[in-house]
C-alpha cells in the first residue's frame, strides 16, 4: 500500500512539474545589431514576460540583404520564420512574392486583434499598403534622413552650435569653416541613394522615378537626371575635390565616423540617435535635411527608411495568433513611445507620438522631433516615397556610378545618366518577372 501511495505521489509531482500547456513559439528574424539589437531583444523579452501563451524568439540574421536572402531560401525549404524584418528597399519584392507572405491586416483580423491602419502614422502606413487599401506589413522601425552635427566641433570652428545649416549652400560654408579649424572630415553621408537622391527628390517635390516613384505601376522608370539632380551631385563632387565632403563608403559605413568624432557633419538615418546618445564623446545636434532654397515647393517632406515586419505564409493558426498578439503589443502607445525615444526611429502610431510630445521628451532632447516633423507634412504624388523592384541592385548601381564622381573620374550628368540606363534594365527585368 505504501509503495502504491509513493508511486501515485511521484506521478502527481511529475504532472505538477510540467506546464499546463506548451508555449507557442514565434520565430522572428531581424537585422538589428549593437544597441538596436539589444532593443529588439528587450522587446521580445518584455512581450514574453507580459503573457504566458506565446514566446517570441528573435534571431539576428546579418544585414538586411543577408536576412532577406536567408528567408527566401528558408521559405523554399519549408522552414521560414514567422516574422521577417525587411528593409523598405525590399517592399516591392515582398509585395510581388505571391504566396510567400500573409498580409498583416489579414493576420490581425483572423486573430481577432483590434487593428486600425488609421492609428499609424500615415506617411509610414501608406508606404506598406497595397493599392486595394490592405496593409501588407507591420511598420516596425521606420526612419528618415536627418542632419547630424557635432556641436563641439561647431564651437571650435566659430559656428553657432545651436544653428545647424538648413540649406546646401550653408552646409558648404560650414564645411569650409570646419576644415579651416583643422577638421579633416567636415561633412560625410551614409546611404548615398537614400539621402542624396531619393529623399533629396521628395524634399524638393520632384520625382526620383516615373509613375509616382513606382506607386503607379511596374512600368516605372528612373528620372533622377534632371538639372536639379545634376546640380546637386556636381556640388557634392566639387566639395569632395576641396576636402569638404569626404566619402566614407556604401550603406551606413559613414555612421561610425560621425559617432567617433572623425566627421563633424553628416546626413544619415534618424535612427543613428541611439548610437550617438550612447557612444559619442561630444555634444551632438540634429537638424533637418538641407535643401536648395531657390527650388519652388521645397522643402516638402522626406521619405521613409528603416524596415517593416512581414508575416510569412504556411504557418499554423495558433502561431499566427502569437504574431498578432506581438504586433498588438508593439502598437501599444507606451511601448511604441519608448521605442521611438530609445532609438530615434519614428513613432509607429499617432498615439505614441502624442504621448512622447506630452511627456516633454522633445523639449528635453532638442532635435529628436525633426524626423517626425519632416514626415508628418502632407505628401504629394512626387513625395510619398519610392517603391521599386530590384531596388537593392539599383542602389548598388547608383553607388558604383557616383563613386566615380567622388573620385573625380566622372562628371555628375555622365554618372547619373549611366545609373539610370543600368537601373532601368533592372526595372524592366523585375517587371517581366512580376508579370509571369
Amino acid at each position: 500500500m505504501q509503495k502504491r501511495l509513493l508511486a501515485l505521489a511521484a506521478v502527481a509531482a511529475t504532472g505538477l512539474a510540467q506546464p499546463a500547456f506548451a508555449q507557442v513559439e514565434v520565430q522572428w528574424w531581424h537585422s538589428m545589431g549593437g544597441a538596436l539589437g539589444e532593443w529588439v531583444n528587450d522587446l521580445a523579452k518584455d512581450f514574453n514576460a507580459s503573457q504566458k501563451e506565446y514566446k517570441v524568439v528573435p534571431t539576428f540574421k546579418g544585414s538586411y540583404d543577408e536576412s532577406m536572402t536567408a528567408a527566401i531560401a528558408a521559405f523554399r525549404a519549408g522552414n521560414a520564420p514567422h516574422i521577417l524584418q525587411v528593409f523598405e528597399v525590399g517592399t516591392a519584392t515582398m509585395m510581388a512574392s505571391k504566396g510567400a507572405i500573409k498580409p498583416v491586416a489579414e493576420v490581425m483580423k483572423e486573430a481577432g486583434q483590434k487593428f486600425d491602419p488609421a492609428a499609424y502614422v500615415p506617411a509610414v502606413a501608406g508606404y506598406y499598403t497595397a493599392p486595394n487599401g490592405q496593409m501588407l506589413s507591420f511598420p516596425f522601425n521606420s526612419s528618415t534622413p536627418v542632419f547630424h552635427y557635432n556641436k563641439d566641433a561647431f564651437k571650435a570652428a566659430g559656428l553657432d552650435p545651436n544653428k545647424p545649416p538648413t540649406t546646401w549652400p550653408e552646409v558648404a560654408l560650414a564645411a569650409a569653416k570646419l576644415k579651416a579649424s583643422g577638421h579633416k572630415c567636415p561633412y560625410t553621408t551614409s546611404w548615398i541613394s537614400w539621402t542624396q537622391l531619393e529623399s533629396f527628390s521628395a524634399w524638393h517635390n520632384t520625382l526620383f522615378a516615373t509613375k509616382n516613384n513606382g506607386f503607379g505601376g511596374l512600368d516605372t522608370r528612373l528620372a533622377f537626371n534632371t538639372p536639379l539632380h545634376v546640380r546637386h551631385i556636381e556640388n557634392l563632387g566639387n566639395m569632395a575635390k576641396q576636402g569638404l565632403f569626404v566619402y566614407k563608403g556604401r550603406g551606413n559605413a559613414a555612421d561610425g565616423t560621425f559617432v567617433s568624432g572623425e566627421c563633424a557633419m553628416m546626413t544619415g538615418s534618424s535612427a543613428l540617435y541611439g548610437n550617438v546618445k550612447r557612444n559619442a564623446k561630444f555634444a551632438a545636434g540634429i537638424g533637418t535635411l538641407p535643401y536648395y532654397p531657390d527650388v519652388p515647393g521645397s522643402p516638402q517632406n522626406t521619405v521613409i527608411g528603416g524596415a517593416s515586419l512581414w508575416v510569412m505564409s504556411g504557418k499554423k493558426a495558433p502561431e499566427y495568433k502569437g504574431v498578432a498578439a506581438f504586433f498588438a503589443y508593439l502598437s501599444q502607445a507606451d511601448v511604441a513611445a519608448k521605442s521611438h525615444q530609445r532609438t530615434g526611429y519614428l513613432p509607429v502610431t499617432k498615439a505614441s507620438f502624442e504621448m512622447t510630445d506630452k511627456s516633454g521628451f522633445y523639449k528635453e532632447n532638442p532635435g529628436t522631433d525633426v524626423s517626425v516633423t519632416q514626415m508628418i507634412r502632407k505628401t504629394t504624388d512626387k513625395s510619398r516615397g519610392v517603391r521599386l523592384g530590384n531596388f537593392v541592385q539599383i542602389r548598388t548601381i547608383i553607388d558604383e556610378e557616383l563613386e566615380g564622381v567622388w573620385a573625380g573620374k566622372k562628371g555628375a550628368k555622365e554618372a547619373l545618366d549611366a545609373a539610370i540606363t543600368r537601373g532601368n534594365e533592372q526595372l524592366e527585368r523585375f517587371e517581366k518577372t512580376a508579370k509571369m
